[in-house]
């Protein structure tokens, strides 16, 4: 009989208004790098929660090692050893890594903290598994790849025999994502289980030995990836096909929509400004593509473009108006949409209901807001739902689910769906897929293709090699907050684009 690491057997777990695991069977082999494939909403993340202790399943059981076990909070995980990585990562922002690593199993001696110990098990764990990141640094300042390093760290800290890698490779650069990959088959090397939830069928066909699919919350099947296709896979997800190519026509660019100014905005983890002397211009019609390596800048570029961060100097100019220093409500109705990089901090109030983030940036208008000051709650109802249909974005109570409740994909649709009604003029669109199922991933390129057509202008921010050679129609290369480069997507290969990424190659910019 076959000797399993991990059992989850007929687990059903429900919330209001949605079964989001209904009666799944999973079953982790020991030393394997198990894949769990599904659309946002099918329900992968609720059944790893399950797992790690964060909710309890209505029926099923688990088994480690053949013995059934109860997992009633990550406590009991971490002393069965299950560890986590969350897609959404479970960090205290204004602590240090280390203090970030350390927290709840804390090295002490008559009563006292003993962080020299710690530290040295986290340089070692650093150093064999090419997981640097200063271990004195705040959270808050750090990029999203490297507090992900962090989450790694910290279940590696505690020894964990059973990984649960939820999105590990959402925030990570092209560069990252081998690295980890080869992480992940060293650690499977050494005996260690992995369970591995991702949304990048290539990743999963590299690194798994064995793919279990979920679709809206139901056991579609486990097939060894060896013996199947992406297309397979894909068509397994969605249940469909799916087209991995970016249908578009040729651009055609209208007039100047954005036109940036020697922009420098500063830095909050150095001396040095995060943006220097930036200058671009993005035409209707158009879709232009920043790229570059995680913490080049692109983040600060942005903050100082939406207004998050005041400029150290340059000029913002949208349709012809200067809205260098005009506020961030301002630069909304001036016909600015923004899709941010991080939509927990800045997309979304999370323990709002759907369709209250659905009016976030709108409320006060007169379709939502009468003249006595009172929301029209029965327009913003009408509107939300609306956009869930349009959008395509799955909630278990529709309009008044609270917003944390909803899977990270579904939460983005949501974010896009605003973003897009609101038919600006110049869309930015930070990490749109970030997260997201090959089924939506085509479905935003679609709306983002779409909004070049109709004569917007679209300001795309990846780090997805992908998206940055298939969907703009120019890309700029960022490195260490200059544009390096200017490249077209025909005729440049992926090779060339990351010696511009890391810096190996650089030209001059006309924009």
């Amino acid at each position: 009989m076959e000797e399993y690491a991990i059992e989850m057997l007929h687990i059903t777990k429900r919330f209001p208004g949605i079964i989001a695991n209904d009666d799944i069977t999973l079953q982790l082999r020991k030393g394997e790098i198990h894949a769990l494939l599904g659309e946002n909403g099918a329900g992968k993340s609720t059944l790893m929660s399950v797992l790690f202790g964060l909710y309890q399943p209505e029926e099923g059981i688990i088994k480690k090692d053949g013995k059934a076990v109860k997992v009633n909070n990550p406590n009991d995980a971490n002393a069965l050893g299950i560890g986590m990585v969350h897609q959404h990562f479970k960090l205290v922002e204004c602590f240090t890594v280390l203090d970030n690593i350390i927290m709840g199993v804390e090295p002490t001696h008559l009563g006292f903290l003993q962080k020299g110990e710690a530290r040295q098990k986290v340089k070692m764990l650093s150093e064999k598994y090419g997981l640097y990141v200063d271990p004195d640094a705040r959270i808050e300042d750090i990029t999203v790849g490297m507090q992900q390093r962090t989450e790694i760290l910290k279940m590696l800290y505690r020894d964990n025999e059973i990984l649960i890698f939820d999105e590990p490779t959402a925030v990570l650069t092209p560069q990252e994502i081998s690295e980890l990959m080869q992480i992940m088959k060293n650690l499977a090397a050494e005996g260690k289980s992995i369970l591995f939830i991702s949304h990048k069928l290539n990743e999963i066909m590299e690194v798994a030995d064995r793919c279990s699919v979920l679709r809206k919350g139901k056991y579609i099947g486990t097939v060894n990836t060896a013996d199947t296709t992406i297309e397979e896979l894909s068509a397994m997800m969605v249940g469909r096909n799916v087209n991995f190519h970016v249908e578009k026509k040729p651009s055609v660019p209208g007039d100047v929509i954005l036109d940036i100014e020697h922009m420098t905005v500063a830095s909050k983890v150095h001396k040095n400004n995060a943006v220097k002397d930036v200058s671009l211009k993005v035409r209707a019609g158009e879709i232009v593509c920043i790229a570059g390596i995680d913490g080049n800048g692109q983040s600060e570029f942005v903050y100082g473009l939406s207004g998050l961060e005041p400029l150290v100097s340059g000029k913002i100019t949208l349709d012809g108006k200067d809205i260098t220093k005009t506020s961030i409500r301002q630069k909304s109705l001036l016909g600015m949409s923004h899709i941010p990089e991080d939509r927990h901090k800045h997309g979304l109030v999370l323990d709002y209901t759907l369709e209250d983030n659905m009016i976030l940036q709108t409320y006060f208008k007169p379709e939502f807001t009468n003249k006595a000051g009172f929301l029209r709650r029965k327009n913003i109802r009408e509107y939300a739902n609306r956009l869930i249909e349009q959008y395509d974005v799955r909630s278990g109570q529709g309009p008044i689910t609270i917003t944390r409740s909803m899977s990270g994909g579904n939460q983005q649709k949501a974010i896009i769906a605003r973003e897009i009604d609101k038919q600006p003029d110049l869309l930015i669109a930070v990490q749109p897929t970030r997260g997201l199922d090959v089924g939506a991933i085509e479905y935003i390129h679609k709306q983002l293709v779409a909004q070049r057509d109709a004569g917007k202008a679209v300001l795309l921010v990846s780090l997805e090699l992908d998206e940055v050679m298939d969907v703009p129609d120019r890309i700029l290369v960022m490195y260490e907050g200059e544009i390096v480069g200017e490249l077209d997507p025909k005729t440049t290969t992926q090779e060339e684009l990351g010696l511009y990424m890391a810096g190996a190659k650089r030209m001059e910019v006309t924009a």
